[in-house]
Formats: structure tokens, sequence, C-alpha cells
């Protein structure tokens, strides 16, 4: 496996030092040589290392220690560039649609994760910021998107502060199917979380959370129905608001 994918963490303090603009290129161009949807590439990616903008931008990230690095990178999927080229050359472009904000959106993501093995083998870390999608519209103001391109997700990037443990992941056979999907036995999904349970980050998880179970500490401490509802909410007004519903 590729050193970069296999030793993967997401690193939540940064070093004050700025990334190389040589080494951001190459972060970069890689990005845009991932896969996307008919080589129509319907994304753009905000670099801000402005300290006003990233001031600006912390909030919208919740403060979190994260959020405060040299550089935070935006992904947006964007059909707007695309259709403003058709229009310039007589065609009508009609991707201002749910199913196209769905393509544009996986183009921005697969480009991000390029960026991320790029910036690794580098030397950089990253954490990725599922907060993009709970502060959109104001992500959208400060960095002045117009309609028709809408953030779908950013990372923090910077040299890693301290370091940090390689994170767990469930078992392939909790992922992935042969030929077809597999409903497992209840007895086969206790199985598969049964190791992060019983690990030490999990106790002291409980401890501080003072729940009996980790799944607990999802639905009740991370990410709570009533909160999940709002954002859902919010994001879907705002798609709405920048033109990817119109029928």
């Amino acid at each position: 496996m590729i050193r970069e994918i296999a030793e993967h963490r997401s690193h939540r303090r940064f070093r004050p030092d700025p990334i190389p603009a040589a080494v951001m290129s190459e972060m970069l161009e890689a990005a845009v040589r991932a896969s996307n949807t008919g080589n129509m590439q319907a994304y753009s990616i905000v670099v801000t290392t402005d300290p006003e903008l990233l001031q600006s931008l912390a909030p919208t990230h919740l403060n979190q220690p994260t959020a405060h690095a040299p550089a935070i990178i935006t992904f947006c999927a964007d059909v707007r560039r695309f259709s403003r080229w058709c229009e310039l050359r007589g065609a009508t472009p009609e991707y201002d649609n749910f199913v196209w904000f769905l393509g544009a959106m996986t183009d921005a993501v697969l480009a991000s994760a390029n960026l991320v093995l790029q910036a690794e083998a580098h030397g950089l870390g990253i954490c990725y910021l599922g907060t993009t999608h709970y502060n959109a519209p104001e992500i959208t103001e400060i960095l002045r998107l117009p309609d028709s391109v809408i953030p779908v997700m950013a990372l923090s990037c910077g040299y890693p502060a301290t370091e940090v443990q390689l994170t767990d992941r469930l078992p392939l056979e909790a992922v992935v199917h042969s030929d077809v999907y597999r409903e497992p036995s209840d007895a086969e999904i206790e199985s598969f979380w049964a190791a992060r349970e019983a690990s030490p980050e999990t106790a002291e998880l409980l401890k501080a959370n003072d729940l009996p179970t980790l799944a607990r500490i999802f639905t009740e401490r991370r990410y709570k129905g009533e909160d999940n509802r709002a954002f859902s909410r919010k994001y879907f007004d705002h798609l709405v608001e920048k033109g990817f519903f119109n029928q």
C-alpha cells in the first residue's frame, strides 16, 4: 500500500510555518489530476492563507484547534465556470440541478483526496473539516462564492505540531461485500465494533462523557438528531439559494 495511505492521520494542531509555494503548487497540480465527470472539472479550490481571512473562517469551523492552521483549503462544487463556457460557445447549459450538484461534489471530493496524498508526501498534515456543511452560507460569504458555486469540503493543512496515533478502522468484512450487499447479523455488527469499544481511547471517552456506550456518544454528543436536521435544512436551503435546484 502507498505509504501516505497506510499512515494517514488527522492532525488537529499545526505549527505556524507557511506552506512553501512550490509545495502548494505540487499539491494543487495533484488535485487537478483527479478523475472527474466528463473531464469538465466542475469544482473550484479556494486556498486561504491570509491571516485575516483565516480568522474569519475559524468561527465557521466552530473555532476548533484544527481550524487554526496556516492554510484552509475549501473545495467547492462549481457548475458556473463550465456553464459560462458553454454559453460563450452558443451552447445551452442545464446543470443547475441536484444531479449536477452531486456530480460536482464528487469531483471536488476526488480532487481533495489527491491533494491530501501529495501534501502528506511532503510531510504536511491535514484534517478534513466536516463543519463545512454546517456553515456553508457563512463560508460562501467570506470566500465570495457566486451563484452555482457552493462549498462541499474543506481541510486545514500545515506542518504538524504534535505526533498523533494512527486511527483504527473497521475490519474489511464490515464494509466490503462480494457481488451483492449482504445484511450482517446483529452478532457480526457487534464483532465489527468490538475492538474499538474495548480500546483505552473509548474508555476515556466514556468517562469524559459520563455515558455507558460509545454509540451513545455519537448519538447524544457528537451528531445529535436535532443538530443533524437543523444543519441539513440550512445546507439544503443554501443549495436552493445557490441555484442547484432549478427545474
